[in-house]
């Protein structure tokens, strides 16, 4: 059988989600903990891959196992094993052909900015000294919805195959403590929302004219963007499915 599940987790201490050689990620100590409660050696394939100190607040990941599993009992165990930084939110059965990678239809990101000095923030969000106009940041983010094209804002030597998303919304919003770069899409290349968001931070110091930013969407090349910004401000905070598989659970 086939399960769904959602967890969330605080990215400082993991060398990003996907598993790899010499680091603890997320993925390793999932499928430990699943594997040890299971007694049973669990794969899992998750949504997608956030990269070193990126936190999520919700991420899907699949997995098959042989038997019925009760998911009250099996949270409970999960979440006492795991450490404080990850917790399982709800597991489920899917389809037998559900993939948590190639079904998810839309992402949703956050990326948090604030303009003092905040010690409690200080590892939530990205410190900008400069007064920034937010109102000429939501000009760029606007055009930026226009494009489809992200190739400016990708990670060099990459291996994706197209650098095309279908881009649906990406605004700048504002509370009593921080600035909040929310956007939605299909998909996002690696390193783009904080590329995005380095690039339209030049845009709200004055530092690139909101007339440039057509330009250097249009150049495809990474060096006219703006500076990734750091991970720590950067967060996963929706992942959209068909209604066959989230159906009542999401």
């Amino acid at each position: 059988m086939r399960y769904f599940i959602q967890f969330a987790y605080h990215g400082k201490r993991y060398h990003g989600s996907q598993i790899q050689p010499n680091a603890i990620t997320v993925q390793e100590v999932l499928q430990t903990a699943l594997s040890l409660i299971l007694k049973e050696s669990i794969q899992i394939m998750a949504a997608g891959r956030t990269d070193a100190g990126v936190h999520a607040r919700v991420m899907y990941a699949h997995f098959d196992f042989s038997s019925v599993l009760e998911s009250g009992p099996l949270l409970y165990r999960l979440n006492a094993f795991l450490p404080a930084d990850v917790v399982v939110q709800q597991i489920f059965p899917v389809p037998d052909d559900a993939h948590a990678r190639f079904d998810a239809e839309e992402r949703t990101y956050e990326y948090w900015v604030t303009g003092k000095k905040d010690p409690f923030l200080f590892d939530a969000a990205y410190y900008v000294k400069y007064p920034l106009n937010i109102a000429e940041m939501n000009k760029a983010a606007t055009i930026l919805v226009g494009h489809r094209d992200f190739q400016c804002f990708s990670k060099s030597k990459t291996d994706v195959r197209t650098y095309i998303c279908d881009l649906r919304s990406a605004i700048w919003t504002t509370d009593e403590e921080k600035m909040v770069f929310t956007i939605r899409a299909d998909r996002f290349l690696r390193n783009m929302v904080r590329a995005v968001v380095g690039t339209l931070i030049n845009v709200g110091t004055g530092k690139t004219p909101l007339k440039d930013i057509p330009a250097i969407i249009e150049s495809k090349d990474r060096s006219k963007a703006g500076i990734s910004v750091p991970a720590k401000g950067l967060y996963l905070t929706a992942i959209k499915y068909p209604d066959n598989i989230i159906n009542n659970h999401g």
